[in-house]
């Protein structure tokens, strides 16, 4: 069984076997795009010190150039979007994998899905907290099982049966996540004036208003578009929430014929529109270009409900959209072009 989908894995990353290689070269398009996401929230200049943004645009940048590369040599968008956000949940900075945020009860729980736009094919783990990277396992379900989403023990047993790699829980500690934790169980310690925080320990009042999830949007050199999102939720979360980032058409979708998107925000508000689906049915339907769609999608749907975030886009051209209602969002691309941008503030 474990070799059997460590074959399957390999295909999907590298667009498939030796006949298939022959019919994708005379596909190829000169077009190829990567765009990635660390989170929307109350992301500015003033209380996001110089030194920080620095490692931020650090961490993006490797995630980048990384699944950038596998666009370039001329494989599967799966891989290029598997790669980016394996790197992004690697990176303690951001709220998914090693970063990942703490429940109510002062535990991790991981979301993550993946879509192939070409077939419309998914896959998702929910509610897991000994996978150490959710999107490969969110890959694995799409093309290892006749599911489209796993959760918790489930997920986790899956996880194990295919080799995936499983760590201790405690893996995922790091003293920013869970000192801010630790501050929302004492309300007094939301009073701390944030300049008082010293910068190891950096956990200010604009942190809980940031939503850290992480994702990426592929378009490779056979027209193919790909979405994933990973996230660790919000900070002291109901024990067993879910939310947008592993349900596709939520915070999660792709289609060939249309674009594809992630998510990042109040998940709750992104299921209740079908948020990523939404922009997808505005670009098919209504010939709407992608970013008047992706703006539509946050400012008439979600700002009216009261739900914050934001989300990336990219349509089969190779366009890039970006649409935050709140004061900024990590987010960078790069394209073939050679046009790169890595961004935080409005």
């Amino acid at each position: 069984m474990k070799i059997f989908s460590v074959i399957l894995f390999l295909l999907s990353i590298t667009a498939c076997n030796k006949a298939d290689k022959q019919r994708l070269e005379s596909k190829k398009q000169k077009t190829y795009t990567l765009v990635i996401h660390g989170g929307a929230g109350n992301i500015t200049k003033e209380n996001l010190s110089n030194e920080r943004w620095l490692l931020y645009q650090e961490g993006l940048k490797i995630a980048l150039d990384s699944g950038y590369a596998i666009l370039e040599s001329g494989h599967h968008a799966l891989g290029a979007v598997t790669r980016a956000i394996s790197i992004l949940e690697d990176n303690p900075l951001f709220n998914a994998g090693k970063g990942s945020v703490y429940n109510i009860h002062g535990k991790q729980e991981m979301d993550a899905s993946i879509m192939d736009g070409s077939t419309l094919n998914s896959g998702a783990v929910a509610g897991v907290n000994n996978i150490k990277n959710p999107i490969i396992a969110a890959h694995w379900v799409m093309y290892g099982s006749q599911h489209a989403i796993l959760s918790g023990n489930g997920a986790k047993q899956f996880a194990i049966e295919n080799g995936l790699e499983i760590v201790d829980s405690t893996y995922f500690y790091t003293k920013r996540r869970y000192d801010y934790w630790k501050s929302l169980k004492d309300k007094e310690k939301l009073r701390l004036d944030h300049d008082k925080l010293s910068f190891e320990d950096e956990t200010s009042i604009w942190e809980h208003k940031k939503y850290g999830t992480v994702g990426a949007v592929a378009l490779d050199q056979y027209g193919n578009i790909v979405a994933g999102t990973s996230t660790g939720g919000l900070t002291n979360k109901q024990y067993g929430r879910i939310g947008d980032s592993p349900i596709v058409g939520a915070g999660t979708y792709a289609n060939n014929k249309t674009c594809g998107v992630s998510c990042t925000g109040t998940g709750e508000y992104f299921i209740r529109t079908l948020a990523a689906h939404e922009v997808s049915s505005l670009v098919q339907y209504k010939n709407m270009p992608i970013q008047e769609a992706t703006d539509s999608v946050i400012y008439g749907r979600i700002s009216t409900l009261g739900g914050d975030g934001g989300m990336i886009a990219l349509d089969r051209y190779g366009n890039v959209a970006y649409s935050f209602n709140t004061s900024g969002m990590f987010r960078a691309f790069k394209r073939s072009d050679g046009t790169t941008k890595i961004e935080a503030f409005k």
